[in-house]
């Protein structure tokens, strides 16, 4: 038995990994980032939320598994900033990363890879929120910090909008609140009006 919770507890260190990687994400109106295991938490909670609010019929114990391995595969990629010029091959990385988690003989989760490819490639309903919830968070906390992240790195209004805009066809309240705040973030200067 000690064998056992001696593999399990290995493979919960490699998951504790995850509060390893920073993102870029500014916290507390700019004090300091966020890593990628408060996102995870703070998405699977969001989306819940969200998704009571609004009264979206959908499978909470599906939707709070996609938010919760959405970002594992950064444990060994690393985060991928929205507005890089270069995010292609991110997925590639993340998607071995998962595969070596899977694999982890203390892993008692056998559909792993298949609910982080889910989350990755999915069109469900519980997928599309877990998707627009996941551009939201970082988005509000660009609004909290009055745009330190977009400020310190030049990034323009044009991008914001497009990183965006497919939020429009499904959750055009949140979006509408979005474009709201991306016009109050150019008045400010928080953004670069292009």
């Amino acid at each position: 038995m000690s064998d056992k919770i001696a593999t399990i507890t290995d493979f919960l260190l490699e998951l504790d990994a995850l509060k390893l990687v920073n993102r870029r994400t500014y916290l507390d109106g700019g004090t300091r980032v966020e890593n990628s295991a408060e996102h995870s938490w703070h998405l699977a909670m969001a989306c819940w939320s969200i998704s009571r609010s609004f009264n979206i019929e959908l499978s909470e114990e599906r939707l709070l598994k996609l938010a919760l391995v959405h970002d594992l595969g950064e444990i060994d990629a690393g985060d991928t900033f929205l507005y890089s010029n270069d995010r292609s091959d991110a997925h590639k990385s993340e998607r071995a990363c998962v595969k070596r988690l899977e694999g982890h003989t203390g892993n008692g989760i056998s559909d792993l890879s298949e609910l982080w490819e889910e989350q990755e490639t999915g069109a469900s309903i519980e997928t599309k929120l877990l998707k627009a919830v996941d551009r939201l968070l970082p988005f509000l906390h660009n609004i909290s910090s009055q745009g330190k992240t977009w400020r310190e790195l030049g990034i323009r209004k044009s991008q914001v909008l497009n990183a965006h805009a497919f939020i429009a066809d499904d959750f055009p309240e949140i979006h509408s609140w979005m474009l709201s705040k991306i016009q109050l973030a150019v008045q400010q200067g928080w953004l670069k009006n292009s």
